[in-house]
C-alpha cells in the first residue's frame, strides 16, 4: 500500500493482532489520544474483515453520539470477503466494500498436475487475482 498511494494520501496506521477484539483495543486506544479528536480521516481500511468490524465497534461505543456519528459515517473496508462475514457485512452496511482473494490451493493442485504428469516446470511466481466485493465499478458510483 505505502509503495502504490498517492503522496497526497496520508495513512495512520494502528497495529493488532489480526482480531476483532485486538483491532477494537487498538482503537479504543488511539480514541482515548487528544490527537485522534483532531485527525482528518477519511477511511477506515483494515488487513482483515473482523479488524474492520472491531474497529467499527470501538466507535460504537462512543458515549457522544455526535463523535460516535462522524465516525460510523466513514466507510470501513476489509480484506477476506469470505461469504458469511466479510461479504455478508458489505451486503448489510456494516462495511463499504471488502477484498476477495480467491484460494489458491486449486491452482497449486493443477501446478503440481502439470509438473508430474505433463513434465510442465512451475513458474517461479504464480499470483491469485483479488476481486473486490462490491465490483469497483460499483464503488466508482458512490
Amino acid at each position: 500500500m505505502q509503495e502504490t498511494k498517492p503522496p497526497n494520501i496520508h495513512v495512520t496506521v494502528l497495529r493488532a493482532q489480526w482480531t476483532e477484539e485486538s483491532s477494537q483495543r487498538a482503537v479504543r486506544s488511539w480514541l482515548k489520544l487528544s490527537t485522534s479528536q483532531r485527525a482528518a480521516i477519511d477511511l477506515i481500511g483494515a488487513q482483515d474483515d473482523s479488524m474492520a468490524i472491531g474497529a467499527r465497534k470501538a466507535f460504537e461505543e462512543l458515549p457522544n453520539e455526535s463523535d460516535q456519528e462522524r465516525w460510523l459515517k466513514l466507510p470501513f473496508t476489509g480484506c477476506d470477503g469470505l461469504p458469511k462475514t466479510g461479504e455478508a457485512w458489505v451486503r448489510s452496511g456494516l462495511l463499504a466494500a471488502t477484498v476477495f482473494v480467491p484460494p489458491n490451493a486449486g491452482q497449486a493442485i493443477e501446478m503440481i498436475f502439470d509438473a508430474i504428469n505433463r513434465g510442465k516446470k512451475a513458474p517461479e511466481r504464480a499470483l491469485t487475482v483479488p476481486v473486490s466485493i462490491p465490483p469497483l465499478q460499483d464503488l466508482k458510483r458512490r
